[in-house]
């Protein structure tokens, strides 16, 4: 091995021993300013070990060997030595030499994506997104700039795990003003969205014995997903034009059930003032628990929106609802109001789960909600919202005619019945991906395909601008032309 510091050691490449290629990725390190060479230097021999430039069995050059041909002291190579075996990258033996443990896993190169995404779609209709481009960047922005500021020290701290005092009040009033809810905001818990209240009620409820849990069907696949993960199992029940099917509620023997009264989904109902009632009955008969997911409440077209099932009878009903529609997912910012008698057991499991919410982005929800941004927020995005609902129903009319637009006129997704010459709907979806389409069936949410040839397609359109949802329903209108003939659609 040359002393001289300018050339790389030779003799090194095989049979496990240390090659020129990583001796060339110590230099750098040994030219570091002399304060940092020592780290410098075991740096770049973990991440040799690391990137497999430096093979495990691989024997490291003697410490005076190394120092030498990189001008650096004895001692430096000693103490990087001493410390990566100690870490276990390297190992030593009295007489041995060093070696590259055999311990040591590369790291997967990069990291991967995995939103939920439609990679290479032209147009993406499915549901449950809102436009993200909605979101008040400068308003929130000037919000946060100005609670950081202000914000003591203190709060800074681990946070209540229900929430900052200051959100949990004011959620509580925008939730009695806006949606009718009872609440109070002792008894309000700040969440990840509504997946991790739905997860939190899953283990408070498996604690004290429940297994199943009912859920709409056809309704959200999550909560299935979510409820597993408490180890609950969930129990499908029907729907009809009212609601859910209260008496194959009461044979099912479940003691709680998930329900979106305020606007179905997907089928986009709105729960009627009866089919209210009943399941109200039926809760305070068998002492049950009715789970109210309020995930789009406020966008509601035509009328007010319908109140909250929760504000009837908040002893029997858990409410859940988030920002995630109305500001943007990526935030994990929703609320759980439960029954008294669940309060404090659920508090507990959101302490050892996560310690609560960043306080922060709490404290800056907070102040835009006080300050009205929020529902300024609220209007924008309904008008947005309106107006590209009116669009899909109208581009709809225009190039699948005979089509009928199902639910309310309310949130971010619709329910087409196509005419059954557009069917089957096995064949008419997968036309659709071939021209590039993203979209999913009715029955992907629970429902069987129709047994005729009727297509059923829940379509999103909130993130929709109204020439893009204008344009895909075009596009998919000439994919089944193109398929089956020009005639397609106009018999």
């Amino acid at each position: 091995m040359t002393s001289s510091g300018t050339n790389p050691p030779s003799g090194r490449a095989e049979n496990g021993e240390f090659d020129s290629a990583a001796w060339e990725l110590l230099l750098p390190a040994a030219a570091a300013p002399a304060r940092r060479r020592g780290r410098a230097l075991q740096s770049a021999l973990r991440e040799a070990v690391r990137s497999g430039r430096l093979a495990p069995a691989t024997r490291l050059p003697s410490s005076r060997a190394l120092a030498a041909d990189l001008r650096v002291s004895r001692g430096l190579v000693t103490e990087a030595y001493e410390q990566l075996t100690a870490e276990g990258y390297l190992r030593s033996g009295r007489g041995a030499g060093t070696w590259v443990s055999g311990a040591v896993r590369a790291a997967a190169p990069g990291a991967r994506d995995l939103a939920p995404r439609a990679p290479g779609a032209r147009v993406d209709f499915r549901p449950g997104t809102p436009d993200l481009s909605l979101f008040p960047r400068s308003a929130w922005t000037a919000t946060y700039r100005s609670v950081l500021g202000r914000l003591p020290h203190s709060a800074l701290g681990y946070p209540d795990p229900r929430g900052l005092p200051e959100l949990r009040e004011a959620l509580a009033a925008l939730l009695t003003r806006r949606r009718g809810v009872v609440a109070d905001p002792e008894r309000l818990v700040v969440c990840s969205g509504v997946a991790q209240a739905t997860t939190l009620l899953g283990f408070v409820l498996h604690g004290r014995g429940m297994r199943t849990v009912g859920v709409e069907d056809p309704g959200s696949p999550e909560h299935a997903a979510l409820f597993a993960s408490a180890g609950i199992a969930t129990v499908g029940l029907p729907l009809d034009g009212q609601g859910l099917d209260v008496g194959l509620l009461g044979h099912s023997g479940v003691r709680a059930v998930v329900t979106t009264p305020a606007h179905q989904f997907p089928t986009g109902i709105a729960y009627t003032a009866a089919r209210r009632s009943r399941l109200l009955d039926w809760a305070r008969a068998t002492n049950g628990l009715i789970v109210e997911d309020d995930y789009d409440g406020d966008f509601r077209y035509d009328r007010a929106p319908v109140g909250s099932l929760q504000g009837l009878d908040p002893e029997h009903v858990a409410y859940t609802g988030s920002v995630s529609k109305s500001l943007a997912p990526g935030l994990r910012l929703g609320w759980l109001l439960a029954p008294a008698t669940l309060t404090d057991e659920i508090i507990a499991r959101k302490r050892t789960m996560d310690l609560g919410n960043p306080a922060v982005d709490q404290a800056v929800l907070a102040d835009f909600i006080v300050r009205g941004g929020y529902d300024r927020q609220l209007r924008r995005c309904q008008r947005a919202y309106r107006e590209r609902r009116d669009t899909l129903t109208a581009a709809l009319a225009e190039h699948f005619p005979g089509t009928e637009v199902s639910g309310i006129a309310a949130g971010l997704h619709i329910i087409a019945r196509l005419p059954e010459r557009y069917g089957p709907e096995p064949v008419f979806t997968a036309r659709a991906a071939e021209a590039g389409m993203a979209l999913r069936p009715l029955s992907d949410f629970g429902t069987a395909p129709s047994a005729d040839r009727t297509v059923s397609l829940v379509l999103g359109y909130a993130h929709l601008s109204p020439s893009d949802i204008a344009e895909g329903v075009r596009l998919l209108a000439a994919a089944q032309r193109d398929a089956k003939g020009p005639d397609t659609g106009h018999r």
